[in-house]
């Protein structure tokens, strides 16, 4: 079972949250072509290490929260930066 660390609600059972994805910088929408959003949307890179990822507590306090999580282990540590989601 995979415990994610929500700051407001406590470690909550991962079947809590939905998984939103991997944190990365969105692209500019005014400069961004067809490729670079398709890349965006439906690319990823799952490599095997810590990845900074974000996710909704649905059924808790709804906030996102991010976190990074070891792919390959599934250990779960917060990130400095809370409750940034995508």
């Amino acid at each position: 079972m995979i415990l994610l660390p929500c700051p407001w609600c406590g470690p909550r059972n991962v079947a809590e949250f939905g998984y939103v994805g991997e944190a990365g910088p969105r692209p500019d929408p005014a400069s961004a072509g067809p490729e670079e959003w398709r890349g965006y949307l439906y690319g990823r890179a799952n490599p095997c290490g810590w990845v900074a990822e974000s996710w909704y507590h649905r059924m808790g306090c709804r906030r996102y929260i991010s976190v990074e999580r070891h792919t390959l282990s599934n250990e779960v540590r917060p990130l400095a930066t809370e409750g940034a989601g995508r």
